[in-house]
């Protein structure tokens, strides 16, 4: 059943880093503002040069156009809402733990931003935002985006699953036959939103043997 006829439905926040993977980012605004969820959406400094490097296309630094460009990015136009915060706007209210949200997914998840919410390190909003979901004992759910993972990874990703964070790494299965680069993503996608209890993205689930 779909979670988004709920009411009243609390915002979730997604955080963009600068890790490579932004199809993974965009596909989850898309199935999330297709299900009418209310998302609240801050990319970091760094997600401006992967969008130049991934897809030669440059990310509006102005929060106030963002919502348009990831709208145009999903193929959702006018589905959900969509709130875009600026990187380094710490008052924005994402920032503060009176702020009620169902979490915070941070998709894909860079080793840099992992090390620095592992360190108890906040220097922009996403890392704020972050860190208040840990204190408030919120979920987040953290989906990296990296190969190999150095001991320094793995023992930082350790510290912030011991806190309550919620490890979903960007490895696909196979059992479901995809057939397109999007059923790799949507996969690792769904995963990323069950830890959510949400059940908006379109995927063949294990059944068992036939």
């Amino acid at each position: 059943m779909n979670d988004s006829v709920s009411t009243p439905q609390l915002p979730i926040t997604i955080g963009v880093t600068g890790a490579s993977g932004l199809i993974y980012a965009v596909r989850t605004i898309k199935f999330l503002l297709a299900s009418n969820y209310t998302i609240d959406l801050v990319a970091s400094k760094a997600t401006y040069s992967v969008w130049q490097a991934e897809q030669n296309i440059k990310m509006p630094a102005e929060a106030a156009r963002q919502e348009k460009f990831w709208r145009e990015q999903a193929g959702e136009e006018s589905n959900g809402k969509l709130c875009c915060h600026a990187w380094q706007d710490i008052g924005a209210n994402i920032a503060s733990g009176s702020y009620r949200t169902k979490g915070m997914i941070i998709i894909p998840c860079s080793m840099g931003t992992v090390g620095k919410l592992a360190a108890g390190f906040s220097s922009d909003l996403l890392e704020r935002a972050a860190d208040v979901q840990l204190k408030e004992g919120g979920k987040l759910i953290l989906v990296p985006r990296e190969t190999p993972f150095s001991l320094i990874h793995l023992r930082n990703l350790t510290t912030l699953a011991e806190a309550g964070a919620r490890i979903v790494p960007a490895i696909p299965a196979w059992y479901h036959n995809p057939q397109t680069i999007e059923d790799l993503v949507d996969f690792v996608v769904a995963r990323a939103l069950d830890q959510f209890g949400l059940d908006c993205v379109p995927i063949k689930r294990w059944i068992g043997h036939e």
